[in-house]
């Protein structure tokens, strides 16, 4: 198997240095290229790639700004390998990683996997809150990476693997941002393939944000969702609804604890215990178990309120996607 790394980056050179740092320590004893792609960046990497060139097959491609989705697509066509393997550039992939995905191909052959983000004591207090937020089974992080027990598979692009056929098959990536990843798996069940989890293969995922970058994410996470429902529609679930029912029901709680009915807000003080009390413990720092309630604050409200828009707008007003939140789709 030959594997193909495939790793769009925009205006991040210093993220990239890490990112293929960290390939030189892989244990893997086979063979990889690396292909890098410059979305469109003012501040280019083409100078810190060159660096690794005598270290490790690269290849190193600038095209116009069209967004990841397709910026993978377009290392997928120029990759040699016969299976890719996507990150994004904020991610550091530790040593052991390629190894644990040939083993796992090898054992039982997937067509699509995706593996978990975790964090490293590098990172900072609020990255690793985030972080928290977007991986535990508490929030809707339980299915992103970590878990395929509470719902079917669905691998984040992050940290994906896709083989050739499947690429081809399917055509990749859309051109919808955030959303592109669930919306390839999708296709590519209805397709016929398969995705598994490689609980093993995980990355060290920085994402590289502060608290209001981090409030836009979710909230354009929450808009692509409805979208993908109508583009998908046999594949909704009413656990989609979880977090905008989770933000109604606290306003609620609210009033009613004004009235002197306190049980509902008392359940969402203990969620809220429960979400400090395990950041703390897995940390080791109440610091960032604090920093966890906020981060989960924003992941609910910003995801649960977005949704609500965008069931609004797309499912009642009828509004075409793109027509509706231009924001999200990159034109090509």
């Amino acid at each position: 198997m030959h594997y193909s790394l495939i790793i769009p980056v925009y205006n991040r050179p210093d993220e990239i240095g890490e990112l293929l740092e960290s390939l030189l320590l892989q244990d893997f004893t086979g063979s990889f290229e690396v292909v890098v792609i410059e979305d469109g960046s003012s501040i280019t990497s083409e100078d810190v790639v060159q660096k690794y060139s005598d270290r490790l097959s690269i290849q190193y491609h600038y095209k116009p700004n069209s967004g990841p989705g397709d910026s993978r697509n377009y290392g997928m066509q120029v990759a040699k390998g016969d299976y890719f393997l996507i990150f994004d550039s904020d991610c550091i992939i530790p040593h052991q990683y390629l190894s644990e995905v040939h083993h796992e191909l090898a054992t039982k052959f997937a067509d699509c996997f995706g593996g978990p983000d975790s964090a490293t004591d590098s990172f900072s207090d609020i990255q690793k809150a985030i972080n928290f937020a977007m991986t535990s089974f508490l929030t809707t992080g339980g299915i992103r990476g970590g878990s395929e027990t509470i719902a079917k598979f669905q691998p984040r692009s992050f940290n994906m693997g896709l083989s050739r056929e499947a690429f081809e098959v399917t055509g990749g990536f859309g051109n919808i941002h955030p959303g592109e990843d669930p919306d390839l798996t999708l296709r590519l069940w209805k397709a016929g393939f398969e995705t598994r989890l490689f609980p093993k293969a995980f990355v060290f995922h920085k994402r590289r944000i502060d608290w209001s970058k981090f409030s836009i994410q979710v909230a354009k996470f929450g808009k692509a969702r409805p979208i993908l429902n109508l583009w998908h529609p046999e594949y909704n679930k009413v656990t989609f609804l979880f977090p905008t029912l989770f933000i109604f029901g606290f306003w609620i709680s609210l009033a009613l604890l004004i009235f002197g009915f306190g049980f509902f807000a008392g359940c969402y003080a203990l969620y809220f215990l429960m979400v400090f009390l395990l950041s703390s413990i897995h940390y080791k720092n109440i610091k960032i178990g604090l920093l966890s309630i906020v981060a989960v604050w924003k992941q609910m409200s910003g995801y649960g309120l977005a949704f609500a828009e965008s069931f609004y707008k797309i499912h009642i007003k009828k509004q075409q996607p793109q027509e509706a939140f231009p924001e999200l789709f990159f034109r090509k």
